[in-house]
Parts: structure tokens; C-alpha cells; sequence
């Protein structure tokens, strides 16, 4: 196990994964490690003290994303409501989790190795928020998380090709979150 990293080490990580989840929105692949060192506020060093790989960097930004997934979901299934903000949420970030993972795969990575970590985290906190939305009467009971990692899948790729129409992408997710509701 590695030793806990300072607290400026931290900062300064915490601070390159954000950069870098920004600039690799904006720029895509063709954004390079001293763009994102640059627009953390640190040297191309300490990037890469942290991600020996550019691979490693967007492997670290998935990762990060993922758990941010995880601390909503498990805030919001405590929230009237939770499922659906939880989607609403899920669905508008996913261009970007797409892309990072596109990113990934072309490369040749191994996405289930890079989110293995945080897999099981993120399944058991939908599996709370979804509990928790059934034993209110606002989700059907036939709803599984494995149904519900589907419809988050589906709902992104669709909004994906409603394009920029913002009645189209919420007409879109009014139809998933109509069928979410219980008969």
C-alpha cells in the first residue's frame, strides 16, 4: 500500500484531475499534458509525478468522475425525488464520461480495470437510491439496478442525438423518467 500523499500533494492532484476533465472537455484528444499541467496552475513534472501517461490522467478523471457519481447518488437517496434528479444529472454528464472512455478504449485500455474500484461503490449506492425510491412508491418494484444502468445508458446516447434541441433532450428524459413510475 502506498503511503498517504501530503496535503499539497493532494491539492495538487485534486487540482490536475479537474484541470484535466475541463480541457479534455474543451479540446478532446488533441489537448496536451502541459495545456492541462498549465491550466491546473502546476509544472508538467508534477503531472506527471502523479500520471506517468496521459492514459493515466483520463483513467484518473474517469475514476474521479465515477466516485462523484457515487457521493450523489448516495446523498440524493435520502431526497424526495433522489432517482430522478440522480438521472437528470447522470444523463447531462455523460457526453463527457463518453468521450473520456472513447478516449480510453482507443487506446487501448481496459475500462473495466479502470473503474473496477469504484464499480462496486457506484452499483451499491444505486442500489440504495433505487431501493429507497421503490419503498416510496415513486419507482415501479420491477426496476433493477442492472435496468437502471441501461436506462442511463440509453437516455445518454439519446440526448446525444437530440443534439443541442433542449426540448428534445427533455422530452426525451420526460419519456425514461414517465416509465420509471409504477403503473
Amino acid at each position: 500500500m502506498e503511503p498517504p500523499l501530503r496535503a499539497d500533494a493532494r491539492r495538487n492532484r485534486a487540482k490536475l484531475l479537474e484541470a484535466a476533465e475541463r480541457v479534455l472537455a474543451e479540446k478532446g484528444p488533441a489537448a496536451s499534458t502541459d495545456e492541462i499541467a498549465r491550466a491546473a496552475g502546476v509544472g508538467i513534472g508534477t503531472l506527471f509525478r502523479h500520471f506517468p501517461t496521459k492514459e493515466a490522467l483520463i483513467e484518473g478523471v474517469l475514476a474521479a468522475r465515477m466516485r462523484r457519481m457515487t457521493d450523489e447518488a448516495t446523498h440524493l437517496s435520502t431526497t424526495a425525488g433522489g432517482l430522478e434528479v440522480f438521472l437528470r444529472r447522470a444523463v447531462e454528464q455523460a457526453e463527457v464520461k463518453n468521450a473520456l472512455a472513447g478516449l480510453l478504449t482507443s487506446a487501448g485500455v481496459d475500462l473495466a480495470a479502470t473503474i473496477d474500484g469504484v464499480r462496486d461503490d457506484l452499483m451499491a449506492a444505486l442500489g440504495t437510491l433505487l431501493s429507497n425510491a421503490q419503498n416510496s412508491g415513486a419507482v415501479r418494484q420491477d426496476l433493477r439496478v442492472t435496468d437502471l444502468i441501461g436506462l442511463l445508458a440509453g437516455a445518454s446516447r439519446a440526448i446525444e442525438y437530440a443534439g443541442s434541441d433542449p426540448s428534445a433532450r427533455e422530452r426525451i428524459l420526460a419519456v425514461i423518467v414517465d416509465g420509471l413510475r409504477p403503473h
